[in-house]
This record gives structure tokens, C-alpha cells and sequence, in this order.
């Protein structure tokens, strides 16, 4: 059954070449995840308790990166590093994995920040090393506090990885794009691949949700 501006045969068709698009999707969200959330972490300490002449330089690169936008710090890389780096999808993961360095910083900063005076204090009083202090103190208190914040960002992580078709990666949406301009079908490839993004972001979002409510 089709109409003139859907046809149940396309999507039909077009929809195991998205499966394997959210393969790479799925993959690149997973592992940027990941790099973000280990590095936001060392980042926020480093700012936190580092001398200024360690900390500045890293607060300057924090900002740059954040200030400009995930498309250009991924066609600037692509061109930087492909010669050097056979994996598109390695430059792209990296990439957008170190832009949400930035914002899980914060995050990180803000939960570290909110952990009372007095743990501070106690830690002090009882001569416990500042590594271990920030070890076994300071650092799960500040991720149980922003574990919400940082689930939302992921989220986001996933719904911007449309933006690796400027490098050609063959992700869900590059996938559609393909498609559609082989068969001149874009309507059906589009919208499974928005409604894929849909099923796949919401559960995890009322898990989100539940978890801040729990936590508060």
C-alpha cells in the first residue's frame, strides 16, 4: 500500500540500512559517552585544584571548544587528521566525545562544588592524603549529585551524531540520505529515522527522570 508521498515498500526497504546506521550511532554515543564522561572528570579536578599555571591554559581550551560549534571542530579534525588516521569513524568519535569534555566539566565542577565544607574539614582533620580525599570523598558524592545532569547530556550526544554526515560517516541519517537520493524517496527514510532517534531517546529519558527524582 502506498500513497503519493509514502510508500510502504521504501520503508520497508530503507529501514535495515537505518538498523545499520544506529549500529554506528549507537557505537559512537556509547564510546563518546565514555570519553566525555573520564575526561570532563580529570578536567573539572585539574581546574578545581591544580596550580593557575596548569589550570588557566586548560580552562582556555574548555572554552574554545565549547564556543565553537560540533560541525566545524569535525570537519577541521576530519581535515587535520585523516591523512594521519585510516578510522573516519575514530576522528568522529574523539571529536565529539571532547566537545562534551567541555559541558560534563561543568557538570562534574558543580558537583564538586556542592559537596559540603565540613567533608572537606573531616578529611583534613583525619590526615587523609588530598588524593585520597578526592578518591574516596569528594569524587562519588560529586557523581551521585550530577549523575542526572550528565544522563541528559548523553541524550544530546546521541540525538547530535546526525552531524558526522559532514564527514561521511555512514551513521542512521547519512544512511537515509543515501537512500533517498538513490530512489528519490526521502520521506520515508527520513521519518524512520527520526522515529528510531524517538524510540531509542525517550525510554532512556523517563529513566532520567526517575533517577533524579530518586536522587533528590
Amino acid at each position: 500500500m502506498s500513497t503519493s508521498w509514502w510508500s510502504w515498500d521504501h520503508a520497508a526497504a530503507v529501514l535495515p540500512l537505518l538498523l545499520d546506521g544506529f549500529k554506528v550511532t549507537l557505537l559512537a554515543t556509547v564510546l563518546g559517552t565514555l570519553i566525555a564522561l573520564v575526561l570532563g572528570l580529570i578536567v573539572a579536578i585539574v581546574r578545581r585544584s591544580a596550580p593557575r599555571v596548569v589550570s588557566a591554559p586548560v580552562t582556555g581550551v574548555v572554552e574554545f571548544v565549547r564556543m565553537t560549534p560540533l560541525v566545524v571542530q569535525l570537519v577541521f579534525a576530519n581535515l587535520v587528521l585523516s591523512p594521519y588516521i585510516d578510522s573516519t569513524l575514530a576522528i568522529g568519535i574523539w571529536v565529539l566525545g571532547i566537545h562534551y569534555t567541555t559541558y560534563m566539566a561543568e557538570v562534574y565542577r558543580a558537583g564538586i562544588d556542592s559537596v559540603p565544607t565540613g567533608q572537606w574539614e573531616a578529611a583534613t582533620a583525619l590526615s587523609l592524603p588530598r588524593a585520597r580525599t578526592w578518591r574516596a570523598v569528594v569524587v562519588p558524592q560529586a557523581i551521585r549529585n550530577t549523575l542526572p545532569a550528565l544522563g541528559n547530556y548523553a541524550i544530546s550526544m546521541f540525538k547530535e551524531t546526525p552531524f558526522f554526515v559532514v564527514i561521511y560517516i555512514p551513521e542512521m541519517v547519512r544512511n537515509a540520505q543515501t537512500y533517498g537520493g538513490d530512489t528519490f524517496r526521502y520521506t520515508e527514510a527520513i521519518t524512520l529515522a527520526g522515529l528510531i532517534f524517538l524510540v531509542a531517546s525517550y525510554p532512556t529519558s523517563l529513566l532520567i527522570r526517575r533517577l533524579e527524582k530518586k536522587l533528590a
